[in-house]
């Protein structure tokens, strides 16, 4: 059976982390829970409110996860527990960081990024959720206009922004977080019905 693995970084990028990593024995799921944890770190940091640094944390945490399907894939390990593992743990990781700020914002009685932050969350799982169901199907789903690279990214970028600018960056933030991943489970799912409003009925159970 085929595993499905993330879309991989360019060799020059990863080839000089994974060969000294398989080298020392490193295997890929360890890197996986490392990025987890770092992760959780920076959700602590997002709840005390040290955002600079939880925004430099997690981009640098989540940068493993390019590394940990390169590794899989140069020292032949990759499994399909490794893949459901890996997904798991991306889903694990964001929801840390967003439990961070929802403690720091609930402190301070900021409803609205409240709200924005679950639209987010279950958001960003719909959209990780869309494409395993269309992947069990036997669909390729690659599409999606806002993928986990880009929700890290503006969420780590938005985070070290608000704190060197002393400005309220985090509430757009999460607007665009919330409204950009909501449309693209969206966007994913209309996907999935374009490519089998043909099929015929089936038994599959829902």
């Amino acid at each position: 059976m085929r595993i499905s693995l993330p879309r991989s970084a360019p060799k020059w990028i990863t080839d000089p982390v994974v060969r000294p990593l398989a080298a020392l024995g490193v295997t890929p799921n360890v890197l996986t829970v490392l990025g987890f944890l770092g992760n959780a770190g920076a959700g602590v940091l997002c709840a005390n409110g040290e955002f600079f640094w939880a925004g430099i944390v997690l981009l640098l945490s989540s940068a493993l996860d390019m590394f940990d399907g390169a590794l899989a894939r140069a020292t032949n390990q990759a499994t399909r527990f490794g893949s459901a593992f890996d997904a798991t743990m991306d889903r694990l990781s964001e929801a840390a960081v967003f439990f961070g700020l929802l403690i720091w914002t609930s402190d301070r009685g900021a409803r609205t990024e409240e709200l924005l932050i679950f639209v987010a969350i279950v958001s960003s799982i719909l959209v990780s959720y869309v494409r395993a169901r269309a992947e069990i199907l036997g669909l390729s789903m690659k599409e999606g206009m806002f993928t986990r690279f880009e929700r890290v990214s503006i969420l780590g970028i938005g985070l070290i922004a608000h704190d060197l600018l002393g400005e309220n960056i985090l509430t757009p933030v999460l607007w665009i977080l919330a409204a950009l991943a909501s449309f693209t489970a969206l966007q994913r799912l209309a996907i999935v019905y374009v490519k089998t409003r043909n099929d015929p009925p089936d038994d599959l159970t829902r």
